[in-house]
């Protein structure tokens, strides 16, 4: 229903008609509050509809709102390639509400709640698939919760980054001492910065939006990243050795303020979740189809994919985990429960 504007001078001409639509304007605001409910989603990632997650996700929500009847009561724009900024300012301003969603990786959130961080400890994973089972097992419970209580961001679904994290370099990488003294670029967490670093690099965190010129600029030997994003980056143009070693499975979340969990009707607010959710595990299976076909696609580009020595790179990582837990000891419980799915 469109509301056509009404003068001053009509709503006068009768106290009746003045007292009922006062009466009314509350429900009928309401209706069209619900009607046009904007919700902005940021991804770090380009526009790209099958190799970059952020874009996959959005497709997969907006599907899953449209079949779930929400689409006239929902609606998402989607911010991809930093458009909203670099990713340690848009998770800042979903903690604020100022940014609703907000699609990446859980490392990026290790910088407002640490414990978040026991994801993307080396060689904990060793696939998505027990990924899955770990969590579904009760291992993303007590990160949900840490993550809501001291950044009052809410993970409403978690789906797979499109692939582990693996090295491309300008040389070949084959042993932790070939990679002795690259400048890798790792994310602005402390947590892969560390991992790269008993690997052997000098990890060298930066924004995502900074890495394709600083590779060109000889500032970066090279990054750290699944073959989806290297081919929807371009970053393939800039080194030509990938090496397998599949260090760590990262997580995609679905970050989503609080602010604006509270401030949705329950009930619209349930069917979104719902549609969330499903998104994710649609992206699950994306995610999956997608890596074994980018390997190939970056091959085609000219770069050549290097098996390693994950055996002599995971013995260099081992202290890491027990470190970690050592500082923070309420990951302790986390990390047996992905260790007891480990086959």
């Amino acid at each position: 229903m469109t509301i056509g504007p009404v003068s001053r001078r009509t709503l006068l001409r009768s106290s009746k008609a003045a007292a009922a639509w006062i009466a009314l304007s509350p429900a009928i605001i309401g209706r069209a509050q619900a009607a046009t409910l904007k919700l902005r989603c940021s991804s770090s990632l380009p526009n790209d509809p099958k190799y970059a997650n952020g874009r996959v996700y959005y497709d997969n929500l907006v599907k899953q709102i449209k079949a779930g009847g929400l689409s006239e009561q929902i609606d998402v724009t989607f911010f991809p390639d930093n458009q909203l900024g670099q990713e340690i300012d848009v998770i800042n301003s979903v903690k604020l509400g100022v940014i609703d969603l907000m699609i990446s990786g859980s490392s990026i959130s290790a910088n407002l709640v640490p414990l978040v961080g026991t994801f993307d400890l080396g060689y904990l994973f060793t696939s998505y698939q027990q990924q899955t089972k770990a969590f579904d097992g009760g291992a993303a419970k007590p990160i949900e919760e840490a993550l809501l209580k001291g950044g009052n961001i809410r993970i409403i679904a978690w789906a797979y980054n499109f692939g582990a994290r693996s090295v491309l370099a300008k040389k070949k990488v084959e042993t932790p001492e070939d990679l002795a003294g690259l400048k890798i670029r790792t994310l602005p967490n402390p947590i892969i910065t560390e991992c790269l670093r008993l690997m052997g690099a000098a990890a060298t965190p930066l924004a995502f939006g900074e890495i394709y010129t600083a590779l060109q600029a000889g500032v970066l030997d090279g990054l750290e990243h699944d073959p989806p994003t290297i081919l929807a980056s371009k970053f393939y143009e800039t080194a030509k050795n990938y090496a397998l070693t599949q260090h760590i499975f990262s997580p995609l979340a679905v970050y989503f303020s609080d602010a604006t969990y509270k401030r949705m009707d329950p009930k619209l607010r349930n069917g979104f979740l719902d549609a969330a959710q499903k998104a994710a595990i649609d992206t699950r299976a994306h995610g999956l189809a997608v890596e074994k076909e980018a390997q190939a696609a970056i091959v085609e580009k000219g770069v050549a994919v290097v098996e390693c020595d994950r055996e002599a790179f995971r013995k260099r990582v081992a202290p890491q985990t027990d470190n970690f837990i050592k500082a923070h000891p309420e990951a302790k419980p986390v990390v047996e429960m992905i260790r007891a799915t480990q086959a």
